[in-house]
């Protein structure tokens, strides 16, 4: 028979036990930090980083610093390319080593190859971009599928399709991969019609090029789906490019936001993924190369 003694004496070892594993938790979670902030103090130092994921960055996100001072920061800090950035900042880029990860090859995020309209124009953008960079020597050429509107997602799947075939071709001879972007649809680009991963990579098969794939960003897809990691190892042999930021918010990489970057890194570096992984985040902070330095020793698994 249970006494008043014994339900008092297992309360305590309860208690004494729950207050441990919280304990253990909170160690455990403070030496993730302390870790985290190891490997960016790293990065911030110059340390040579492990290289495992090539790192680059997108412009947009630092658009304040100059260009020559972006590079030189850039490439201190372990980060081998920049991504969107046009030909004419290209010299600076290679002054410093950098690779043009993923150029800019579309018209617009709102008018995309979803829509016949656009087919024209936006191919004769993309042509043109895939011959720059292929001359440039740079990997890939960003493109968009456009806003929904009026279009069914099965209408707009055709409509890419049809259009990007027109393009594999020249993509193929050049050694120029396109990449889609996923975008959310949810809080950011309102009506983007790629923006899931399932629609994209029907698309990618029904093209039927090695130099077709998709840019899965990891922000925007977090909050159109989540599940991160087992999307990307389900999917990595049609991902040609990834983009990262903190969700909520879009910031750092760090413990202000929900993603584990440590993990979807180290996922990606399974997969055998051989590309390019882009920050691209708006920092919060000041200055705002420090929360790059930080992201670097973050993604550097």
């Amino acid at each position: 028979m249970e006494t008043r003694h014994d339900r008092d004496a297992a309360g305590i070892s309860r208690r004494h036990l729950l207050k441990g594993v919280a304990g253990g938790a909170a160690a455990m979670a403070a030496m993730g930090l302390v870790n985290g902030q190891a490997r960016a103090e790293e990065a911030m130092a110059g340390a040579k980083l492990k290289g495992r994921i090539k790192q680059s960055v997108s412009r947009w996100c630092f658009g304040k610093i100059p260009m020559d001072e972006f590079c030189k920061a850039c490439a201190e800090m372990g980060i081998k390319g920049i991504d969107l950035v046009g030909p004419k900042d290209w010299p600076t880029m290679k002054k410093y080593g950098l690779v043009g990860t993923c150029t800019p090859g579309s018209i617009g995020i709102a008018k995309g190859l979803n829509d016949k309209k656009n087919h024209e124009k936006a191919l004769a953008r993309l042509r043109q971009a895939i011959e720059q960079t292929a001359e440039a020597g740079f990997p890939n050429v960003i493109c968009m599928s456009g806003n929904r509107g009026n279009i069914s997602d099965e209408e707009g799947q055709a409509n890419c399709v049809e259009a990007l075939k027109q393009v594999a071709g020249l993509a193929e001879k050049k050694g120029v991969t396109i990449v889609m972007e996923l975008l959310n649809s949810k809080v950011d680009h309102k009506g983007y019609m790629a923006d899931h991963t399932d629609w994209l990579v029907e698309v990618i098969k029904r093209v039927g090029s090695p130099r077709f794939k998709a840019l899965y960003d990891i922000y925007h897809m977090q909050i159109m789906e989540g599940d991160i990691i087992r999307t990307i190892r389900d999917n990595i042999d049609t991902i040609g490019h990834f983009h990262t930021g903190g969700n909520p918010g879009r910031n750092e990489l760090d413990e202000t936001q929900e993603l584990y970057y440590p993990a979807i890194m180290k996922a990606i570096v399974e997969t055998g993924f051989k590309g390019w992984v882009a920050h691209e985040f708006v920092p919060k902070r000041k200055p705002p190369l420090d929360s790059l330095r930080q992201a670097v020793g973050i993604c550097d698994v």
